[in-house]
């Protein structure tokens, strides 16, 4: 088994969860998004990211807005709806659950049969 193919579907499973907490501080534009999950090594690929923020906002757990810019186009801040807030508590509390149990895992010393 390849350990990177391993690692990047770790990474790619927690992908929608980083973006919601990166969100959860204040609106972003794509590439502030992107700029973090790169700085914590969650995402390489910045294609990745523009499919996921549509389906979080066709799943309504985002929104967005324009803001014009002083360099170019008009840009497309996201940010959370209170849906989107209700169910990013809903994995926090899951995360946590799933790290315990990881570590529960991980530290069971093995039986003797």
């Amino acid at each position: 088994m390849n350990v990177e193919n391993a690692k990047a579907q770790m990474r790619k499973g927690v992908l929608e969860y980083c973006i919601l907490s990166i969100l959860s501080k204040n609106s972003c534009y794509a590439s502030d998004i992107i700029k973090e999950l790169k700085e914590a090594k969650v995402i390489v690929v910045e294609g990745t990211l523009y499919p996921l923020l549509t389906r979080q906002k066709n799943s309504g757990l985002l929104s967005y807005r324009w803001e014009e810019s002083t360099q170019g186009p008009p840009r497309k801040y996201y940010e959370l709806t209170d849906t989107g807030k209700e169910f990013l508590e809903e994995l926090n509390s899951s995360w946590k659950e799933l790290v315990e149990a990881v570590k529960l895992i991980q530290n069971k010393k093995q039986s003797k049969a």
